[in-house]
């Protein structure tokens, strides 16, 4: 709007051409801030609508978050829990594993010192049968060996 206007002074009062002119112009720029102010209201509401969908667009973005964030947490105890229960598992197969390894190796153990004791009792038996065998063949009486003379072919008279 325009600042204090000041008219011309006629002889029965103001110019009334010039007053006219001063409405109608303060009459334009009331219709134009009027309709500045209508817009601006539009404005306005469009933007609190927009805020509205907004604000309901983000709660509703907020509670999908959270839902999936205990959702995000609850597969990570689930999970968790699955794989405390693999590993106990596992602490029991490798358990029972150490225990038949360590019975087999109790039993092969047994069976080496079995054999064991057997390869001395043999090797004692066998040591006596040496001795014995030896006591025999040094008893031994070898008969005295022919005469080589007699092998001659010349002795030979198989033939005649």
């Amino acid at each position: 709007m325009s600042s204090k206007k000041e008219f011309q002074i006629k002889r029965k009062g103001y110019d009334r051409f010039e007053v006219d002119q001063e409405i109608a112009q303060l009459q334009r720029e009331l219709q134009e801030s009027k309709k500045q102010s209508e817009i601006y209201k539009e404005q306005v509401d469009n933007l609190s609508q927009q805020k509205a969908h907004l604000s309901s667009r983000y709660e509703t973005l907020i509670d999908e978050l959270r839902v999936r964030e205990r959702a995000a947490e609850e597969m990570a105890r689930i999970a968790l829990r699955e794989a405390n229960s693999i590993i106990d598992r596992a602490y029991d197969n490798a358990d029972m594993i150490v225990r038949e390894a360590m019975s087999s190796a109790r039993q092969i153990l047994v069976e080496i010192a079995r054999i064991s004791t057997q390869s001395h009792v043999l090797r004692d038996e066998l040591q006596t049968k040496i001795k014995e065998l030896e006591t025999v063949l040094n008893g031994l009486e070898l008969p005295e060996a022919p005469p080589l003379a007699w092998l001659d072919e010349d002795q030979d008279t198989s033939d005649q």
